[in-house]
């Protein structure tokens, strides 16, 4: 399989398979089908990486079908064990996840260092902690028993934005296989080699082949024949309302498969002239900024009550200038 090489933190060279992670195993694409990545800072290009087709998407919902017959029935404490090593490599490789984020997604390296890979690692052992906690309830009552049982759903897609891919994945990766669901990751094709680097974690966290697919590929290919798949249960997506419109009418057409948006928005910030005035004016500066704005969290609106409002664009406006 093709390989890719990146220059990390201190001129550390971080080699990544270039395939769609299939069984635990990376695999060309259809026709080996692929999608040139680019550096966001300089536009120059880093290289290929295989671009899923809807066959491709086929192969990867059968392997996840084949690992969903044995990982649901996989002790909790296992499913447990297993995302705990998980966040242990995760943390392992910080440094190699923060030059991948900063390379490929053009994310602040200190940004990915401090938040985005650390919140992975947690959020996986967040619903690690989960595996063995999710019960049903029995109900006593004259004539007979009540009983409910939470059951898997079965094979679940994750549709993953670019702006902070290896955390959001996490949100949408580590409650999944608590639950004992198998997953496909479909990696923004902007920013996909972050799941490359997973997709080595996967396998050296122990991971059973299919628990978790990772393909990369358009969202207009990929991500549509996810949203089609008859096989495919659950869908998460993050990101444009647009996108979000078109999956809930392609999962409506397919199976009523579940689906969940988080989808793109408008962030008010509130400022009353009683405000702890740098405390407003941090937050507000911070909102628009981290990330070049770039986030579903980005505070792109400011209500300031009149009496105050000269002196805060005044103010705002300096420090975004100086930002």
């Amino acid at each position: 399989m093709a390989e890719l090489t990146i220059t990390g933190s201190g001129g550390r060279k971080i080699t990544l398979p270039t395939g769609l992670f299939i069984d635990n195993t990376f695999t060309p694409a259809e026709a080996n089908k692929t999608v040139t990545i680019e550096n966001p800072t300089t536009a120059s290009p880093i290289g290929a990486v295989s671009a899923a087709q809807t066959s491709d998407v086929d192969r990867a919902v059968l392997s996840s079908r084949k690992a969903s017959a044995t990982w649901k029935t996989t002790p909790p404490q296992e499913r447990r064990r297993l995302l705990n090593k998980l966040a242990d490599l995760i943390e392992r490789d910080v440094q190699d996840f923060a030059s991948i984020e900063a390379v490929d997604a053009g994310m602040l390296y200190n940004m990915s260092m401090g938040m985005s890979v650390p919140q992975a690692a947690e959020t996986c052992r967040y619903f690690a902690g989960w595996a063995d906690k999710l019960d049903g309830q029995s109900i006593d009552y004259e004539s007979g028993l009540a009983y409910t049982k939470r059951e898997p759903i079965g094979v679940c897609a994750a549709v993953v934005p670019w702006n902070t891919p290896l955390m959001i994945t996490s949100w949408k990766l580590a409650p999944a296989l608590a639950a004992g669901n198998t997953l496909i990751i479909k990696t923004p094709e902007l920013a996909p080699l972050y799941g490359q680097k997973l997709g080595q974690l996967i396998v050296e966290a122990g991971f059973p082949p299919g628990v978790v697919n990772i393909l990369c590929g358009l969202g207009t290919v990929a991500g549509q024949a996810l949203a089609d798949h008859s096989e495919v249960r659950k869908l998460s997506f993050t990101g444009s309302v647009g996108v979000g419109r078109t999956i809930l009418a392609s999962a409506a057409k397919s199976n009523l498969k579940r689906v969940t948006l988080e989808l793109g928005g408008k962030g008010p910030s509130i400022i009353f002239s009683d405000a702890d005035w740098e405390n407003a004016l941090m937050w507000s500066t911070m909102g628009i900024t981290i990330h070049n704005g770039q986030i579903c969290a980005a505070g792109s609106r400011i209500y300031v009550q009149e009496d105050i409002y000269d002196k805060f664009v005044a103010e705002f406006s300096k420090r975004t200038k100086d930002a």
